[in-house]
């Protein structure tokens, strides 16, 4: 490896955080860490260069913080920056990741659908993205039924009733993402998925992903009125309590792409979600509360927005961000996501594959 590299990571919740470097026979050189951030005292960002020259390029981002920590003046204060933050600057810097800025986005949001095909349309357009057939693409979901989403490697008795689900007339569906189960009802429910190409990702840890791609509907949740941070692996959380699950599915083929898909409780019957969701006290005991129902603290009760007020303000944040251009499902990619709905996602096989 040898040569110019240049990298860039907004740190969640903090500043952004820019690394331009060299490589010379296997170690970092002429290191030079930049960003919006606050740092005290001046000399801190010196500091911060010696301690990464000189490195291994192969240092993981939890090392080259460890040689940041380190190098530090005693009575330095970091503002929006952490040391993590410039180790994994670093680490995208070598890989050659992407910005969001790099791509030009598209927005599908469209009817109802019923969940099975929203389980193939996730599939579908993931694997476009890879292939490089469709740009980068953010999906707002409108849900035809009601239903319970389990991940992909969980027990289908385990995790539902089904006497109660089939008494509320509640679909389960099995999605290809890993995770925990998902109670939806359709006006109480806001779902997105994002079809990222792989090098969007790249240098980031599958921990730091999950906070990354979601950066922006915690700003967009800011500008509400909401503070909201992510809890990990996969929590969007308030001090009220949760709003939010995100789930994570890397795909091969092509360029790779990553589907990483969040269902926020925009309000939610708890009664009936306890009826028909098997919640256990493990799963409960490292939550904090006791209480299923105490657990999460719907969307409506904090912002006081309708529902489409709501996601219309989370578009207009990711299209400030990032821009954003209207686009639909091609024929193609609907004709192939209902025969994957039908022969898969629809299918007791599937939803049963881990009874």
């Amino acid at each position: 490896m040898h040569g110019a590299f240049h990298g860039e990571y907004k740190v969640p919740g903090g500043k952004l955080v820019v690394v331009d470097l060299d490589t010379e026979d296997g170690v970092l050189r002429n290191v030079r860490v930049a960003g919006d951030f606050f740092l005290e005292p001046d000399e801190a960002i010196l500091a911060i260069d010696r301690a990464l020259e000189g490195a291994s390029a192969d240092t993981d981002a939890a090392g080259l913080a460890a040689r940041i920590d380190a190098a530090l003046p005693p009575d330095t204060q970091m503002f929006g920056l952490t040391a993590e933050g410039v180790g994994v600057a670093v680490r995208r810097a070598l890989a050659h990741a992407t910005d969001w800025t790099d791509y030009d986005w598209q927005l599908i949001h469209e009817p109802p659908r019923p969940p099975a095909l929203h389980m193939a349309l996730d599939e579908v357009l993931t694997a476009e993205v890879a292939a490089g057939r469709r740009p980068p693409t953010l999906r707002i979901w409108e849900w035809g039924a009601p239903a319970v989403v389990i991940g992909s490697f969980q027990s289908l008795r385990n995790e539902v009733d089904p006497v109660a689900a089939e008494r509320h007339g509640i679909q389960v569906v099995r999605r290809i993402s890993g995770g925990g189960a998902m109670f939806i009802e359709p006006g109480n429910t806001i779902t997105y998925s994002l079809s990222v190409p792989d090098a969007l990702v790249q240098g980031l840890s599958f921990a730091d992903s999950y906070a990354y791609l979601d950066d922006w509907v915690l700003g967009a949740l800011g500008d509400m009125g909401i503070k909201a941070w992510y809890q990990p692996l996969n929590d969007i959380a308030t001090d009220a309590g949760k709003i939010a699950g995100a789930a994570q599915k890397r795909m091969v083929g092509g360029g790779g792409a990553v589907l990483h898909h969040v269902t926020m409780a925009y309000d939610i019957d708890a009664d009936r979600m306890t009826e028909v969701l098997r919640i256990g006290r493990e799963k409960l005991s490292d939550k904090g509360t006791r209480s299923a129902k105490k657990r999460v603290d719907p969307l409506r009760r904090q912002t006081g927005l309708p529902r489409e007020a709501v996601i219309e303000r989370m578009i207009a944040s990711f299209r400030g961000r990032y821009g954003l251009s209207e686009g639909v499902l091609t024929e193609d990619e609907l004709t192939r996501a209902k025969e994957l709905a039908e022969t898969k996602f629809g299918t007791a096989e599937w939803t049963a594959r881990v009874p």
